[in-house]
């Protein structure tokens, strides 16, 4: 089952370059780079990468070097981050090596922005950065796209940026929905699982905003983890080593590989690591195809988002390609 609005939405993919039990980190880039020219050939609209410090679980530390690497092995989607975190850089530096992006694959470039710092307090202090950086993410966005416009009082230019129109968009949570808004700039904001909180933040966004020559109009993507399997359990499988992996990190303070599915079905865990997994199993769009075409127009009437960014992540490469492939039979059926 399809529908006119899943039809008009754009779906797009956001790729955190999962490392995986018994495989190399390098890999998980390489799998990120494979599943882009897939995600391209089944009609995604963008492709985007992530920012992760000291991880054990994610390989994608430098995203603009990856997004360089996915651009190379594609032709058409749309290439960004989702995001880089802007506390951690330099505007300038940001600026410069989107430039790059941008004046190596014209047209094709997208700038996704994140307030986040470092996961931990030995990647903050690595990275020269503390939790309160945050708060200057305002001001550090207005001097980042200043240097795109060549409005810095410095009187450096940023080359090659300036003069570049590269989209910019903000990862939103909470306060980041007012930054956006204030700001003119189209809005990505999360997580599925929790629907009210998200509605909340759509509709703040739209009443605080202001055309900019970014944006005319509030442009929203939603964010989450969508699963399509052949069953409803096949699908909720999917989600199960990423939910381990949140409930690890919950309860040890380190985001780990992803293991296989059956791995963590046979697992004794505690009374809170079983609290945290089946919660982290709670609240994404799983199932068939029919079941995740109902719940899409659902959310989709409920939020009126022009774009879905779909995050999911497993273990079994093949699995989420099939995953994805089902996906894109429902908005493809034009």
């Amino acid at each position: 089952m399809s529908s006119a609005v899943i039809a008009r939405t754009r779906f797009s993919v956001l790729d955190r370059s999962r490392t995986r039990e018994g495989h190399p980190p390098g890999e998980a880039l390489r799998d990120t780079v494979e599943l882009a020219r897939q995600a391209e050939a089944l009609g995604y609209h963008r492709f985007w990468v992530s920012e992760h410090h000291g991880v054990p679980g994610a390989a994608g530390s430098a995203p603009t070097v990856l997004a360089a690497a996915v651009a190379a092995a594609t032709r058409s989607i749309r290439v960004g981050t989702g995001g880089v975190m802007l506390p951690n850089h330099q505007p300038l530096v940001v600026a410069e090596q989107f430039g790059v992006l941008e004046s190596l694959f014209p047209g094709r470039i997208d700038m996704g922005l994140g307030r986040s710092v470092g996961f931990t307090d030995g990647v903050r202090r690595a990275l020269g950065r503390d939790k309160g950086d945050v708060e200057d993410f305002a001001d550090r966005l207005g001097e980042l796209l200043g240097w795109f416009a060549g409005t810095s009082p410095t009187g450096v230019h940023a080359r090659p940026a300036e003069g570049l129109r590269v989209p910019p968009f903000v990862l939103a949570m909470g306060e980041g929905a007012r930054i956006a808004a204030r700001a003119g700039l189209p809005m990505v904001i999360g997580d599925l699982r929790d629907r009210e909180k998200m509605r909340r933040g759509i509709d703040q966004y739209r009443s605080l905003f202001r055309p900019s020559p970014w944006a005319p109009e509030p442009y929203v993507a939603i964010s989450g983890r969508v699963a399509v399997a052949g069953t409803q359990e096949e699908a909720r499988r999917l989600l199960v080593p990423e939910a381990w992996s949140m409930a690890y990190a919950r309860t040890h303070g380190t985001f780990p590989p992803l293991a296989p599915a059956e791995a963590v079905e046979a697992r004794t865990m505690t009374t809170k690591e079983r609290e945290l997994y089946e919660s982290g199993l709670a609240g994404h769009i799983a199932g068939t195809e029919d079941q995740v075409a109902h719940e899409l127009q659902t959310v989709l009437q409920e939020t009126g988002a022009e774009e879905v960014l779909v995050t999911t992540s497993t273990y079994d490469r093949a699995v989420l390609l099939d995953s994805y492939r089902r996906l894109a039979a429902l908005f493809a059926r034009r």
